[in-house]
């Protein structure tokens, strides 16, 4: 069992499903994050046999920079991932500057404390394959650059600077690059546990562009075991990428989910305009991962499509009693 890992953005899905897995695979987990620990529905967490070697502090990055840089070098943790930063894409666009001082500003401070800490052994960067933009082709780790939004030229920024890292000071980054986050516990306002919300509810639901742009989705569990995975085997500097061969359009997802609702497509859904900047496409190649670590996913889209299903209906009047659209936060 490894020492110590320091968990940013612990709160987001993706976070607190690591946070889940890390439990049985480190002595104890640190997990940051600007906002509060929220509902114990979003929290899985909470109730792992090994709860109470977890530890949350509520700290923000913009703000409480000093106070996170003590407390890594007090706990000197010897793994740290990376899921901090402002996201949602379409939103970038009407203040990007918050994006980039989150996601580049900050994070260079921190990158900068950080290089030449013996204690620090990982630095597992969260990435996202929009830095690529839209591809005819299987995106590969070799990739060029090519962002579309200020969300993903903020991802494309910050990956830049980390690789400068690396060659000049050795910092000990590996990184990953994930397909859509999705699975129980996920963020209301996210498609698939909102594409469920509103089909239990007998709600409209709004499709961007009519659905036909492509994706493939990476169930949350699947997305933890691939960071375990990239701490233990990955190699430092190296990029990898985690997705399925399950590439599917955003109208087709929808449709999977009415599906196992029984509830019809074309009754239910209003074709909107499209978000803008938004790229038809994200296909990534994982053969790397799948080669050098090992990796592989356990989860079908229509598996983890019906446990979000059972976990919304679970808990259906208390996420009712929630908000269900995005709360922007500066």
């Amino acid at each position: 069992m490894m020492n110590k890992v320091l968990v940013l953005g612990a709160n987001s899905f993706a976070g607190s499903q690591f946070v889940l897995q890390a439990l049985d695979d480190f002595e104890r987990v640190i997990g940051i994050n600007r906002s509060a620990e929220i509902a114990q529905i979003f929290l899985p967490y909470t109730k792992h046999r090994n709860a109470n070697n977890y530890q949350f502090f509520q700290l923000d990055i913009n703000n409480d920079l000093l106070t996170i840089c003590n407390l890594l070098d007090h706990e000197k943790p010897s793994v740290i991932v990376d899921f901090a930063g402002q996201g949602m894409v379409a939103e970038s666009w009407a203040h990007p500057e918050q994006w980039y001082q989150t996601n580049i500003l900050a994070k260079v401070k921190l990158h900068d404390f950080l290089k030449g800490k013996i204690w620090l052994k990982r630095y597992v960067r969260v990435s996202t394959p929009e830095v690529y933009g839209s591809q005819g082709d299987l995106s590969k780790e070799s990739f060029n650059y090519q962002p579309s939004t200020p969300y993903a030229v903020s991802h494309a920024a910050i990956d830049m600077s980390l690789r400068a890292f690396y060659r000049q000071y050795g910092f000990p980054v590996v990184f990953t690059r994930f397909s859509n986050f999705y699975g129980p516990g996920q963020q209301l306002y996210r498609i698939v546990p909102r594409a469920i919300i509103y089909a239990l509810t007998g709600r409209t639901l709004e499709l961007h562009g009519g659905g036909t742009s492509v994706r493939a989705f990476i169930y949350g569990e699947d997305a933890a075991n691939a960071l375990l995975a990239a701490i233990k085997l990955g190699k430092l500097g190296e990029v990898y990428h985690f997705s399925t061969s399950d590439f599917v359009s955003i109208r087709e997802l929808i449709e999977r989910i009415y599906k196992q609702l029984d509830v019809s497509f074309l009754d239910e859904v209003e074709i909107v305009a499209d978000r803008a900047g938004k790229d038809a496409n994200y296909l990534m190649d994982d053969s790397k991962a799948k080669t050098e670590l090992l990796w592989q996913p356990q989860y079908s889209l229509d598996q983890g499509l019906s446990s979000s299903i059972n976990w919304v209906k679970d808990n259906l009047s208390e996420i009712t009693a929630l908000p269900l659209n995005y709360q922007h936060k500066a």
